[in-house]
């Protein structure tokens, strides 16, 4: 590996530099005691240290030769964001202003066009429209691909970049590049606006049946769910015969909301879901109370690609404990516990700590809930005659 000149170094990255091999030969109290690392702490240092040289190198460079003359600050933020970004699609290091986006998205209010994303290798992947927003009147589909923002392409965009530029002015256009499966890349205009959430709506169909559709899982979620309940009840004049739960296209939200609106319909102290993670301090079971508000009418949940988080584990725990037959296609996958650490100046660190897991000990992540009866999504643009 080339070596930096020592004066070559700014006195920063000494000083940083200094602080981090001190950190690693004092990592534990038996080292502080005898000041003796072992073969295997001398070896991680080593390449520590080769790692840490080659960031002060490839920082040097870019001070020396860039284009334009970066300050510090801005460097150093990049550097972490990368970092952070660089573990999974989940983690990311958090301005104050995306702090304040998470905050309007938990309460169910904010602008945009009204979808859930992710980043997926080289493109911003939809989870799910939202219901009754401009994407969603736009026709995006869960599944679909966005390669470009108003003619930018997006394979080097972070997450949070590519949101803040889909967010905008209310009553402003902005053009997606969507690239859908089998069919060619086309642009799709959408006007931005407030983004209201209403996330449960029912209905009261024939036979005492109940319908009832979940968006997505919010702070209000739970109420407005025991007050949609109620109303059909009084509409039906009597308890709902059965029940069918939308969670189709439903991206999560809130896990207090996930699980106590699993709890709702469970007649049983078992487990709602519980969370693996490297420390088993950090493992916790959540677990259900007595008391099914159907009082064991059947229940059918309904989900597809864009259910996610939230909702799957809603629609695990009712499958696991043989509470509903789940119906559709396969959920996203998308089953880890991202925690937020406030750091200083307004800074947030949204960081992946653990794996959501089912009742019977079934990992969500990367694998989605199978549904009991599988359907495809239907089409009748070319069946008119039938």
């Amino acid at each position: 590996m080339v070596s930096l000149n020592f004066l070559q170094r700014p006195l920063f990255l000494i000083i940083f530099s200094a602080f981090f091999i001190l950190s690693a030969c004092n990592a534990t109290e038996k080292n502080i005691e005898s000041k003796k690392l072992t073969i295997k702490e001398k070896q991680n240092l080593g390449v520590f240290l080769d790692d840490l040289e080659a960031f002060t190198i490839v920082y040097s460079r870019i001070k020396k030769l860039y284009v334009e003359d970066i300050d510090n600050k801005k460097l150093f933020t990049n550097a972490i964001k990368g970092m952070v970004s660089g573990l999974d699609p989940h983690s990311s290091y958090l301005e104050p202003k995306d702090q304040k986006t998470l905050l309007e998205n938990a309460l169910g209010k904010f602008g945009g066009l009204g979808i859930v994303v992710s980043k997926k290798d080289d493109v911003i992947q939809i989870i799910s429209p939202i219901d009754d927003t401009p994407a969603y009147r736009a026709g995006i589909q869960a599944g679909d691909k966005i390669i470009k923002i108003n003619n930018k392409p997006v394979n080097d965009m972070s997450l949070e970049d590519a949101v803040t530029l889909m967010r905008g002015k209310p009553g402003s256009d902005i053009k997606i590049t969507i690239l859908r499966k089998n069919i060619k890349p086309f642009v799709v205009k959408i006007t931005r606006e407030i983004i209201i959430v209403t996330s449960v709506k029912g209905y009261l169909l024939k036979d005492g049946i109940g319908y009832i559709r979940i968006s997505s899982f919010q702070k209000p979620t739970t109420n407005l769910l025991q007050e949609t309940l109620k109303r059909l009840t009084d509409e039906n004049k009597s308890e709902l015969k059965s029940l069918i739960l939308d969670l189709r296209n439903n991206p999560g939200g809130i896990l207090d909301g996930a699980i106590d609106i699993s709890n709702m319909f469970l007649d049983d102290s078992g487990i709602i879901v519980h969370t693996k993670s490297r420390f088993k301090e950090s493992n916790i079971k959540f677990n259900a109370d007595p008391g099914d508000v159907l009082n064991g009418a059947p229940m059918v949940v309904l989900i597809n690609e864009g259910s996610a988080s939230a909702s799957e584990i809603v629609s695990g725990a009712l499958q696991d404990h043989k509470r509903a037959i789940i119906m559709g296609s396969t959920s996203f996958g998308k089953g880890s516990v991202q925690t937020i650490l406030g750091l200083e100046g307004g800074y947030g660190l949204k960081i992946t700590t653990a794996k959501y897991y089912t009742p019977n000990g079934r990992s969500i992540q990367a694998k989605g809930i199978e549904p009991d009866i599988k359907l495809k999504n239907i089409d009748l643009k070319n069946e008119k005659k039938r």
